[in-house]
């Protein structure tokens, strides 16, 4: 697909495979929204973005651990008056001990989960406003950590353990992607969920201990670098090969089948309302 002066949303763009992917996108031609936490590294990626050929970005503030934060950049991006052609839902994170955001949430689930689903809602304006639009989800076999939501302790108040929130977070990507796609049936956006690989980034790396100071070196000579992290977002972008499927999972640019849990639509359709709830979002679909 020509993505010449398409329009692209990305969260998390300055680091690790969301700064390759915004990088390899630019470099075909797509004019984006960098969506940052940190305005300064946003403008930086902007200028190297734009020393390279590419059309200058817009730069929005994002934290993704403040619902109003999230509401501000929705609305921001909402003002600048143009159909969004992809929104590519990029950045997470991974505790190593259980931390609360400002709106009093588990920060895994908030920032994984509970962010994207609220700024794909209220994006969703923008993106009917597109001839044809996309929604990529960056999600994670780490789904495979666990086997379930486990709603009895959604907030991880009884009992906080890394991985499992990390792939508690990551299996409720999936889900989300699946009961979007069956809500968006019949509209000109498809959405799709991807595991990016083991990649070597930043994730983890505002924690102390292990994933701070050891893992980044263990990650390097393991792990693929993160462009070739990003190729699977790039393809679920840009190829011609997706354009008609939707509610799917993918790794290695290939349609993959995720774990029976995240193709549980009961669990789905229970963490909708939940996410509702918490966020304060209803859906306009």
């Amino acid at each position: 697909m020509d993505i010449n002066n398409k329009h692209i949303a990305i969260t998390g763009p300055t680091a690790g495979i969301g700064r390759s992917a915004a990088l390899t996108l630019a470099g075909k031609g797509a004019v984006l929204t960098l969506l940052c936490r940190n305005l300064e590294k946003g403008a930086a990626l902007s200028r190297e973005i734009v020393a390279a050929g590419g059309a200058e970005p817009s730069v929005v503030q994002l934290d993704m651990a403040s619902l109003a934060s999230v509401r501000a950049a929705g609305e921001t991006c909402l003002s600048q008056g143009r159909p969004i052609d992809i929104l590519l839902n990029n950045a997470g994170l991974m505790n190593t001990s259980r931390k609360t955001t400002v709106d009093g949430y588990e920060e895994t689930l908030a920032v994984n989960h509970f962010a994207p689903f609220l700024l794909t809602g209220l994006l969703l304006p923008a993106l009917m406003e597109a001839p044809s639009a996309r929604i990529v989800n960056v999600a994670s076999a780490a789904h495979a950590f666990v086997r379930g939501l486990h709603f009895d302790d959604m907030q991880a108040e009884k009992n906080y353990k890394a991985f499992r929130e990390y792939g508690r977070s990551k299996l409720a990507n999936i889900l989300f992607t699946r009961t979007l796609a069956q809500r968006l049936e019949g509209q000109p956006i498809t959405v799709n969920a991807l595991h990016p690989g083991a990649v070597a980034t930043s994730l983890g790396q505002q924690n102390d201990g292990f994933l701070k100071n050891i893992a980044p070196a263990f990650m390097k000579i393991f792990f693929r670098s993160p462009d070739k992290g990003a190729e699977t977002s790039v393809y679920l972008c840009t190829s011609d090969d997706v354009a008609d499927t939707s509610g799917e999972y993918f790794a290695n640019c290939k349609r993959v089948r995720p774990r029976p849990w995240a193709r549980d639509d009961a669990a789905a359709a229970k963490l909708w309302a939940y996410t509702e709830d918490c966020t304060g979002f209803t859906y306009p679909i």
